[in-house]
């Protein structure tokens, strides 16, 4: 099956890496002696989940969406919304750790396709995290939205990707990823082929349409290589 491709492209948060922001937040907060509840958490995704929305349209940039999402609480602290930005990017790359499938997953692509990674993460977390697991090795490159300017699912962000790739027959190219509105419209409005990675059973979005649909990291490990050991 792998000789369907020349390039697999992976999403992080969510789709190699455990994305917990609650207790991302949490251990953030307990450096400014704060007991961060799941009631803070729900006013801010409150804030947060529209400025994501926003910056995947090219609404507001990267930084704008760091400052505004910690506003009101640099506020009550008296601190800058950067140095909690910083700090909570800091606690989420002590604490996410792969999801189950992903380091056996990426074993046994390594030697048998090119592999990159387009998020629309932030640089401080994503090198810091590559770095801590021994991941970065398996990746030709790590597109990421801050630095290119453009969020997934914009095709500029995937043309960058693609011209960092050489260039490979667009169909040869597969982006796997847990987000149906920037990882699967962004491929399909690249031309590439797509791997829906849903954990939850959750429906399509309408007018949303994946090559392949898989509820795990190990299902798509089959997939891609059903002779393989050692998948789970």
């Amino acid at each position: 099956m792998l000789t369907n491709w020349d390039w697999i492209l992976f999403d992080a948060d969510d789709t190699l890496f455990h994305f917990d922001a609650y207790a991302g937040l949490r251990q953030m907060f307990l450096r400014y002696k704060i007991d961060f509840t799941r009631e803070d958490y729900s006013a801010y995704q409150a804030v947060n989940k529209p400025l994501w929305v926003e910056y995947q349209n090219g609404a507001i940039t990267a930084l704008q969406l760091q400052h505004r999402r910690f506003a009101g609480w640099a506020e009550k602290l008296r601190v800058e919304p950067q140095e909690l930005n910083q700090r909570f990017l800091e606690a989420m790359a002590e604490i996410c750790h792969p999801l189950p499938g992903a380091i056996s997953l990426l074993n046994a692509l390594k030697d048998k396709v090119e592999m990159g990674i387009i998020t629309n993460g932030f640089s401080a977390l994503q090198q810091a995290r590559l770095a801590r697991t021994g991941l970065l090795s398996h990746f030709k490159f790590v597109v990421i939205s801050e630095q290119v300017g453009v969020a997934k699912p914009h095709p500029a962000i995937f043309d960058h990707a693609l011209e960092l790739m050489g260039h490979p027959p667009r169909q040869r190219v597969m982006m796997v990823g847990d987000n149906p509105d920037s990882d699967i419209l962004g491929a399909m409005n690249a031309g590439f082929a797509s791997c829906w990675l849903n954990a939850t059973g959750q429906p399509a979005p309408e007018g949303i349409r994946c090559d392949w649909e898989v509820s795990s990291l190990s299902d798509l490990h089959r997939r891609l290589l059903p002779d393989s050991p050692g998948q789970g």
